[in-house]
């Protein structure tokens, strides 16, 4: 299970790369089947972001050498986790971006029993305040260009089986209504996260759930949010589950995997972490350029 905290600012330093921000989502993808090509201009680098804020202040701090590498990884696009009152976040981020001709990736989680009430609990009280928090990312979005990564690890999570049966089949339906709305966008791709590769072994679990969440009206879906799980072995899962689906593009979250898994329990900050390979042309024709 993925561990995230939308709040939190950086992560320790990894083995490799000295560090990883955390909510940092280096969406790896390559050429999709459908032939489209990336986002002109790329995806927006928040001049704010975790990493760099932290890389001034160990420059306030003398440390100049963990500023550098700090430095570097915050020159990598970071992905927006949105809070309880997103429009007004939303519009400032897609604006900045849009103002550098780019395109900013955001993470939508606010769904009810968020985490099946773990260390990320918390969301939207009823389905009604999740559909009002969801037309905010609409309606601060507009006509500017998004990427959204919707909620992760719900879909995972009505498989795995944490969420009581009474819940499952609203929370899909509450996908589905967020995917259509997100969908009519004219500019926004949504992604409908799935999991990640040492979660639910068997893709095959996946298909339907995903189906009635409404991937047929998604972009395609995302992998190893806030998680470890190595690019290889993810890359091989998605394949699977993409063929299940017909082809479906699909991104991964390549931000803390470059070393793997550190081993039970999963910690966001898990010591000895680094990241991987931010490219977007990873050479399969499954996931898409984001």
């Amino acid at each position: 299970m993925a561990v995230k905290d939308p709040g939190r600012a950086v992560a320790r330093c990894g083995a490799r790369a000295a560090g990883c921000a955390a909510a940092l989502l280096a969406l790896s993808g390559c050429l999709g089947t459908s032939g489209e090509s990336a986002p002109r201009g790329g995806l927006w680098v928040n001049p704010d972001n975790p990493a760099a804020r932290h890389a001034r202040e160990q420059r306030r701090q003398g440390r100049y050498a963990e500023a550098e590498l700090m430095r570097r990884i915050a020159r990598e696009p970071i992905a927006e986790w949105l809070g309880p009152k997103p429009r007004e976040r939303v519009a400032f981020l897609t604006e900045s971006a849009a103002r550098q001709g780019r395109t900013p990736v955001l993470v939508a989680y606010q769904i009810p029993y968020r985490d099946c009430g773990n260390y990320s609990a918390g969301g939207a009280r009823n389905d009604t305040e999740y559909l009002d928090w969801i037309r905010e990312v609409v309606a601060g979005i507009g006509e500017r260009k998004a990427i959204v990564v919707l909620e992760p690890d719900a879909v995972a999570q009505v498989v795995d089986g944490c969420v009581p049966e009474r819940l499952r089949g609203p929370r899909l339906a509450l996908l589905r209504d967020a995917v259509a709305m997100l969908s009519a966008l004219p500019r926004t791709r949504v992604y409908l996260d799935a999991g990640n590769a040492g979660w639910i072994k068997d893709p095959e679990r996946l298909v339907e759930p995903l189906r009635e969440a409404g991937i047929n009206q998604a972009d395609g879906f995302s992998l190893n949010v806030s998680n470890f799980q190595p690019t290889r072995a993810t890359r091989a899962y998605g394949r699977r589950l993409s063929a299940r689906l017909g082809g479906t593009h699909f991104v991964i979250d390549t931000s803390r995997n470059g070393n793997g898994p550190p081993g039970l329990p999963l910690k966001e900050n898990a010591q000895q972490r680094a990241i991987s390979a931010p490219t977007r042309r990873t050479g399969s024709g499954s996931r898409r350029p984001e």
